[in-house]
């Protein structure tokens, strides 16, 4: 059975579809014996407004905000979408999200049919290092807030954490407990977080006085059957790390089932980047921070950009610290 519409309300209760609209969009001047016959007429026949296509029809935007996600799949990403819909809710406004699978084309589309939708605002965690499809937007006045990743060459409000601080410290901490030979097991080359990581990684073992630490660096670890590989690869070097970073949640839970696999594995110390869950009740040490606060600061920047749009921008880095729990304090066999 088709849902009633407008012009059927406004024929039941005998009045001009202009005033049926008037009366279930709130409007006033509006006599209350029509106003009642109206919501009465609604009700009967079980009529729903449609809030988005209200708001157009005034020549604004939608109450819905948009939310282009690496991969919905990662526990990460959730914790986002969760962060920005607690705190949207708050005001009114609705999420509507969606999942790039880190392909920067796809993402490209998606922000095509978002606009479309004319969402009032739109939250983009970038896939790659064109975002040239949000300029006219942004020119136009669409509130756009990247998380995660900045946007190449933008200068929009941004929400992202201390990857090089957070990497920094991970590699300190398993310095300190004895290793020199860490390998690093990180994501797809192109994205922004694998470069910071992988070049803070680097940086710090150069300073260590590590010869040669390239030769321990892997990528390609998106998801965990990836990162599995790319460990025994690792492990199976003449010169196998005694310590592994992993630089996201998959490419830790791919470095553990590795580890698993390999005789002596048990011995190699781990320190994941991206808390996840039951890393507790592991003893994963990793370098861990608010990835619900990310997504709520993220929405606050959209709310506050919708309000001012001629608001300063801001870039909000939030910290990370190591968390122990045992996996990461083994010393080198």
């Amino acid at each position: 059975m088709r849902r009633p519409t407008l012009a059927v309300v406004a024929q039941a209760a005998g009045v001009s579809l202009k005033t049926a609209s008037r009366v279930l969009n709130g409007e006033p001047n509006v006599a209350s014996a029509t106003r009642e016959r109206v919501q009465d007429a609604a009700a009967s026949l079980g009529f729903r407004r449609n809030a988005v296509a209200a708001d157009l029809a005034r020549g604004g935007l939608s109450r819905l905000v948009g939310f282009i996600t690496g991969d919905l799949a990662n526990e990460f990403y959730s914790a986002l979408a969760s962060g920005i819909e607690r705190e949207l809710r708050e005001h009114g406004l609705q999420l509507l999200t969606a999942s790039s699978d880190e392909d920067p084309d796809r993402e490209a589309s998606l922000t095509g049919e978002l606009i479309e939708r004319r969402v009032g605002a739109l939250i983009v965690t970038p896939a790659g290092a064109d975002q040239s499809a949000l300029r006219s937007e942004i020119a136009a006045g669409l509130p756009v807030v990247v998380v995660d990743r900045p946007a190449a060459g933008m200068d929009v409000d941004t929400v992202v954490i201390d990857n090089r601080g957070g990497t920094r410290s991970a590699v300190a901490h398993l310095l300190a407990h004895g290793h020199r030979r860490i390998g690093f097991v990180g994501d797809e080359p192109h994205l922004w977080t694998y470069q910071e990581r992988s070049a803070e990684f680097l940086a710090a073992m150069a300073e260590a006085g590590v010869p040669d630490a390239q030769r321990l660096v892997r990528s390609g670890a998106h998801d965990a059957a990836a990162a599995r590989g790319l460990a025994l690869e690792l492990l199976g070097a003449p010169e196998p790390p005694t310590a592994i970073l992993a630089a996201n949640n998959r490419a830790t839970v791919g470095t553990l089932q590795a580890l698993r696999d390999t005789p002596g594995g048990a011995d190699v110390a781990v320190v994941g980047f991206d808390d996840f869950e039951l890393a507790d009740l592991l003893g994963i040490t990793v370098v861990a921070y608010d990835a619900v606060e990310m997504g709520r600061r993220a929405a606050e920047l959209a709310v506050a950009r919708s309000a001012d749009p001629d608001r300063t921008v801001e870039q909000v880095v939030l910290p990370t610290r190591v968390v122990t729990r045992g996996s990461g304090e083994r010393p080198p066999r």
